[in-house]
């Protein structure tokens, strides 16, 4: 037996005792429903498994098939999922039950290369549902395994994902792939943990040369971007029936077809008119940048502006919004 297979056979053992329990997780094979695979892989991107506990569950009862999702509208679609950020997960997983029904028969496909074609789905997300979903033997590689795998190695420089993709595929379990992706996985979310490793409680402890050498606090090497500033205006518009002014954002990008309160990066109000600057600041963190923005309450309602509508406070749950855009209702319910 090889010291891969020996490492691989001795997590999966590890995995039955300790496993962590997901609303879409299955252990023991292949998952028997792969639409929930994908739905969770895409959820999980960007997000905590915390919050995607608790965003799964409505969605799989207001969604439950693929059939279900291509046939809904995108802003039910967007509504359902305001809060989990990164919209274009959204849209693309709307676009992709469409496909999955025209050309697939509503049917995930089980081979990597073929998932590929389907939008929205990248290498990450074609190894992990061919792996959860049909215990394929695909190597599946998100920031836990790249922890796991450089200290495993003992790995002191900055490494990428590629280097760390070719170690960790001869550790990928032949016959028990779904386990083991599940397994590599959670040993690095509650054991291999980027701080305060418990080591003691690893199951390839004897076999790590960061733990073995002393240098399990110092792996893995991260080099961090910093990331850009910008201070702007949100412009909330009321009128004299107690209704807000707001868009639908027409511009492509992550916030693309959601609704939102006029608003600018920059510390120049997009509209000439009296405004009253508040004292109060929304702060939210984008993916490659900070964002502070200062409301600006407009004195005189002579605003003409077409290409949006006013709505009651009380409304805008009927209306996906970004997380930014709901930090900034929230001070409108505190005044």
């Amino acid at each position: 037996m090889s010291k891969e297979k020996e490492l691989s056979d001795k997590l999966v053992e590890w995995f039955y005792k300790n496993a962590r329990t997901m609303p879409w997780r299955v252990i023991g094979g292949a998952h028997p429903n792969p639409y929930e695979v994908w739905i969770s892989e895409i959820m999980l991107q960007q997000t905590t498994v915390k919050t995607v506990e608790s965003y799964f569950p409505k969605w799989i009862k207001r969604f439950p098939t693929v059939q279900a999702l291509a046939n809904a509208d995108i802003e039910e679609v967007l509504l359902c999922w305001q809060g989990l950020g990164y919209y274009t997960r959204a849209r693309k997983i709307h676009e992709c039950a469409k496909v999955l029904v025209e050309k697939y028969e509503g049917q995930l496909p089980s081979d990597r290369a073929e998932l590929l074609k389907l939008p929205g789905i990248g290498p990450y997300s074609a190894s992990s549902i061919a792996s959860f979903a049909f215990n394929a033997p695909e190597t599946v590689v998100d920031g836990n395994v790249i922890r796991v795998i450089a200290r495993l190695y003992g790995i002191e420089k900055p490494v990428t994902k590629e280097e760390i993709y070719d170690l960790a595929v001869p550790l990928t379990h032949q016959t028990h792939s779904a386990d083991y992706s599940s397994a590599i996985m959670d040993l690095g979310a509650t054991v291999c943990t980027p701080q305060n490793a418990k080591c003691l409680l690893c199951p390839w402890r004897d076999s790590c040369l960061a733990y073995k050498n002393g240098i399990v606090d110092k792996i893995p090497v991260i080099k961090k971007l910093e990331k850009k500033r910008f201070d702007g205006y949100v412009h909330l518009i009321k009128n004299d029936k107690g209704e807000y002014f707001i868009q639908k954002r027409s511009e492509k990008g992550l916030l693309h077809g959601l609704y939102e309160f006029p608003w600018t990066k920059e510390k120049n109000p997009l509209f000439k008119a009296d405004w009253q600057e508040a004292t109060k600041i929304i702060s939210h963190t984008f993916t490659h940048f900070h964002l502070t923005l200062t409301p600006l309450f407009l004195i005189k309602n002579d605003f003409t502006q077409e290409d949006g509508f006013y709505v009651k406070l009380d409304d805008f749950k009927k209306y996906p919004f970004s997380t930014l855009m709901k930090k900034v209702i929230r001070t409108l319910s505190d005044k």
